[in-house]
C-alpha cells in the first residue's frame, strides 16, 4: 500500500457478513470508479493505476471480504449472489449508487456477478483480462498455482509467474502480494465459476472489455467471442501483445485508464441501459 497514493479516507464498513476494508482517492462529484482486485491481490494491486483515475474523481478500492486483505469476514458466504449481495451492502453503507465497477482477472469476474446478482447500483463495468465469465481457468495453471503453494523454491515460484504474466515478474510487488495470499491465506467463499449463459445474455448496462491475447490462465480468444456473442453491446477488444498481469507497461497503462474513463462518461451521459451508439 505504500506504492499506491495517499488515500483521502480509510474505511472499515461493516455488513451482515464482516467488516470491508474501503480505501478511497480522489475528489470532485464525477460518478466514482470502484475498482475490485484479483484474487488474493488486495487493493494494493492498483498502485499504478490509481494516481491517473483518482485525477478524473473519486475511485474506491476494495479488499473483497473473504480474500486476503484488511477485510475481515465474519458469516458464510455461500453463494455467488451473496457475494455480490455483500459487496451490494458495502456500496449502500457508503452510500454510493450509479458506481462503475472496475476489475482485472477476478476482479473482473467480480464485476460482472455484481451485475448479475446485484445490478440496482452499478452504471457500468470496465474489465481487464476477466477470467471464469466466459471462459474457464487452464488446467495447468490451476494445478501449477496449487503447487506453489505448497513448493516454494525460487525456481518453481520464478517458472510459474513467468507462465502467468509472460515475462520474469517475480520481484514485482504486485506479485508477491498475489503470492503471500496464495501460500498464506485460506478462503473461506465460494471459488468464482462461469454466470450461465442466460445470465451473461441479460445483461443490459455497458460492459468494457479489454483481453490478454498472451494470458496464459485461460482461452483469451474464446473468451472474447463469447463475450461478444452473449452480450453483443459490450465493447470487447483482443490485444494480442498483451499478457495477464499487473502492473502494466506504462504506455498499456495510460491506454486502459483513459479508456475507463471515457467509457465511464460515455454511462454516465448515456444512463442505464446498453451503450448508445456514438
Amino acid at each position: 500500500m505504500s506504492l499506491c497514493p495517499e488515500p483521502a479516507e480509510v474505511l472499515d464498513v461493516g455488513t451482515a457478513h464482516g467488516t470491508t476494508r474501503v480505501y478511497r482517492f480522489g475528489e470532485g462529484d464525477a460518478p466514482p470508479l470502484v475498482l475490485l482486485p484479483g484474487l488474493g491481490a488486495t487493493s494494493a494491486c492498483y498502485a499504478d493505476l490509481l494516481p491517473a483515475l483518482a485525477a478524473t474523481g473519486p475511485v474506491y478500492t476494495v479488499d473483497t471480504l473473504g480474500e486476503p486483505g484488511r477485510s475481515v469476514q465474519r458469516a458464510r458466504l455461500t453463494t455467488h449472489a451473496d457475494r455480490a449481495r455483500c459487496l451490494d451492502d458495502v456500496l449502500g453503507e457508503l452510500g454510493l449508487g450509479e458506481v462503475h465497477l472496475v476489475g482485472g482477472s477476478t476482479g473482473g469476474w467480480h464485476c460482472v456477478n455484481q451485475a448479475v446478482h446485484a445490478p440496482e447500483r452499478v452504471a457500468s463495468i470496465s474489465l481487464l483480462d476477466p477470467t471464469s465469465v466466459t471462459a474457464p481457468f487452464g488446467r495447468a495453471v490451476v494445478a501449477l498455482g496449487l503447487l506453489c503453494a505448497v513448493v516454494r523454491t525460487e525456481r518453481a515460484l520464478r517458472w510459474f509467474v513467468g507462465r502467468v504474466a509472460g515475462r520474469d515478474a517475480l520481484e514485482s510487488a504486485v506479485v508477491r502480494l498475489v503470492l503471500a495470499g496464495i501460500r498464506e491465506y485460506r478462503p473461506r467463499v465460494p471459488f468464482p465459476a462461469r454466470p450461465s449463459e442466460d445470465r451473461l445474455r441479460a445483461l443490459r448496462l455497458p460492459v468494457l472489455a479489454v483481453f490478454a491475447g498472451r494470458s496464459a490462465v485461460h482461452d483469451a480468444g474464446l473468451a472474447a467471442r463469447r463475450l461478444r456473442a452473449l452480450v453483443p453491446h459490450s465493447d470487447v477488444e483482443l490485444r494480442p501483445d498483451l499478457a495477464h498481469a499487473l502492473p502494466l507497461g506504462p504506455g498499456e497503462r495510460d491506454r486502459f485508464t483513459a479508456r475507463v474513463v471515457a467509457f465511464a462518461g460515455r454511462a454516465t451521459v448515456d444512463g442505464p441501459g446498453p451503450m448508445k451508439s456514438g
